[in-house]
């Protein structure tokens, strides 16, 4: 073969493999959109209506697609009657501190309603005010965070809920543009920096990793050089701390954030959570393209993220075109919240 036309040839070649990818990408968000389509409730719901977020995934989901749109409508008209006076998108139960799982539900909810554009600005403003006021204050570890309840009876914040918040708030900055009357709403980008970098190891095996919390041991705990027992980094908390760097204008420069990409080299997988194995392995997927897309990286140690984490994702679709975990940690048996992140994680990997 004349080498001045090899690069030609493979230039051709992988044009087809990227076409055949992209097929199969197209072909699998299609038979998810008909699952989730399939599946909507006559109210407009999905899942539990008691948790208005498990409705906004799939209005994520599916506005993304460009398609279904009586369907996003509908469902975004049952999120926005979901609505409080204080702004935030929940339904109260009082044995939970009365505001249930607000901040989770609001700032996804919040997300999933600007981009499907079904929901009137004078709502979406209301929901940014109660984002920026569940955000602790004061001067512990805890500062600058966020937790599931804004109304709850305990000091508490996690990286999850923070990780969403920071994302609902950086999503929507612009809608303060058409805000009148008053100063603009935000949260405290410096104070949430430093929550999320106190939950980061600096040192050991862990080093760049992030945990969820300082109390919840759910990738359970070690010792570290001072005699202090801290709790691991994990996966998926290690790529919200990247995407929530990245919503702080930190650049995939920035040492803090190298640091954690360094991490997320170190044990790349797409076969698990790793520190969890199965356990939040659909959350671990979305949460992963969110923060490389975010990140502006196209390799991760070598691996092309996009291919990688598309080609597992592909190969987990049930025959009906929906997505599951057997692992039912974090609400993952639910194949609606399952078929969701799985068709915004192909959504992300086929820009």
């Amino acid at each position: 073969m004349n080498v001045k036309i090899l690069p030609c040839c493979l230039a051709a070649l992988a044009a087809v493999l990227h076409t055949s990818a992209s097929d199969a990408i197209d072909s699998a968000l299609a038979r998810g959109e008909a699952f989730l389509v399939s599946v909507q409730n006559e109210e407009g719901h999905w899942s539990d209506p008691h948790m208005p977020a498990l409705t906004a995934l799939p209005i994520w989901a599916l506005a993304r697609l460009g398609n279904a749109q009586d369907v996003v409508a509908k469902g975004a008209a049952f999120v926005l009657s979901t609505q409080r006076e204080d702004g935030g998108f929940y339904v109260p139960k009082p044995g939970r501190g009365g505001s249930g799982l607000g901040n989770y539900n609001t700032s996804v909810c919040l997300s999933a309603l600007y981009v499907s554009g079904k929901a009137p600005v004078t709502a979406m403003l209301k929901a940014r005010e109660y984002i920026a006021s569940s955000q602790l204050t004061g001067d512990d570890t805890m500062a600058g965070g966020f937790g599931y309840d804004r109304a709850s009876r305990r000091r508490y914040a996690d990286l999850s809920n923070t990780s969403y918040a920071l994302d609902a708030m950086k999503r929507t900055e612009a809608l303060e543009e058409l805000r009148t009357g008053g100063r603009r709403v935000d949260v405290d980008w410096e104070k949430a920096l430093a929550f999320v970098e106190n939950l980061m190891k600096t040192e050991g095996p862990d080093a760049g990793g992030a945990a969820y919390n300082e109390t919840t041991p759910q990738g359970g705990s070690e010792t570290n050089s001072q005699g202090r027992v801290q709790l691991r980094a994990y996966g998926s908390m290690t790529y919200a701390a990247v995407l929530s760097m990245c919503h702080a204008n930190l650049d995939r420069g920035d040492p803090r954030v190298r640091q954690s990409l360094e991490y997320c080299r170190k044990y790349w997988t797409v076969e698990e959570n790793p520190g969890m194995g199965s356990q939040g392995l659909f959350y671990y997927y979305d949460i992963m393209a969110r923060a490389l897309d975010a990140s502006g990286v196209d390799e991760v140690g070598g691996h092309d993220w996009r291919k990688e984490l598309s080609g597992a994702v592909l190969k987990l679709q049930n025959p009906d075109g929906s997505w599951h975990n057997e692992n039912n940690r974090f609400w993952e048996a639910d194949p609606v919240l399952c078929t969701s992140f799985a068709m915004l994680v192909l959504e992300i990997c086929n820009r």
